[in-house]
């Protein structure tokens, strides 16, 4: 199952938790505002009220196996870029953060961020079911419940072509283009050609269908935290004072 941690709670982070926690608790919160952190500690295994820059303390707080990581803090480019960066020795292979500049997400992205995106509802509602499943790879709301995106192709396909695997019948999407992972470039495809392990479909349908094509974990499978959960609340770095 994968494990996902929130650094600070700005409104993406906000957004993009509240939509997570539907389908997993596998999430560790961290944030300095206490308040924040009672808001959502129903919702995740651990949160803790601490000082994300304190040094050592998301390597302390945060377990190894991290899949993803989302930085909200807010307008502190410092403290993002030194979460950041402790992010990317910790081994976190994606790195979400908001940034409020192209300047900005130029120097995030040097410092370690696979992904940088403003902080709004439309931009966390593109981002979530990319995190939820390590298949999906571009996400695109069309309008009502049709969507477009790239979905690796699963694991019982490859050496098929489209007409045997069935797809629109089996799966409810339709494919319209094939490119490689290696390629930017969709590539016409014929009747008989067979599809290999690396590459993406370009498929439509409904958001119900393609997220069960891509892997993407259903809100409704998800059952209420039982008492169990462990929801750790605690302060363990209190933040420097300013100098005068």
């Amino acid at each position: 199952m994968r494990q996902y941690a929130f650094i600070g709670l700005g409104m993406l982070g906000m957004s993009m938790l509240e939509s997570i926690a539907k389908v997993t608790d596998q999430i560790v919160v961290v944030d300095q505002n206490p308040a924040l952190i009672d808001r959502v500690k129903d919702l995740v295994k651990t949160a803790y009220v601490a000082d994300a820059m304190e040094g050592g303390a998301l390597e302390r707080i945060l377990p190894d196996a991290l899949d993803v990581a989302v930085v909200d803090m807010g307008d502190n480019i410092e403290a993002a870029l030194l979460v950041t960066h402790s992010l990317k020795k910790h081994g976190v292979a994606e790195i979400i953060v908001k940034a409020d500049s192209d300047e900005r997400s130029e120097i995030l992205g040097i410092v370690g961020a696979t992904k940088v995106v403003r902080s709004d509802r439309e931009a966390a509602a593109r981002i979530v079911p990319l995190v939820l499943s390590s298949s999906l790879y571009n996400f695109i709301p069309i309008g009502g419940d049709l969507v477009m995106a790239e979905v690796a192709v699963p694991s019982d396909l490859p050496g098929k072509t489209l007409v045997e695997a069935d797809l629109r019948r089996r799966a409810g999407v339709n494919v319209v283009a094939i490119r490689s992972k290696d390629s930017t470039a969709y590539k016409n495809f014929e009747r008989d050609y067979r599809l290999v392990e690396s590459d993406l479909l370009l498929v439509a349908g409904n958001e119900e269908d393609v997220f069960a094509f891509s892997g993407v974990p259903q809100a409704t499978a998800h059952t209420k935290k039982s008492s169990t959960i462990s929801t750790i609340m605690k302060t363990i770095f209190t933040p420097k004072s300013s100098k005068n």
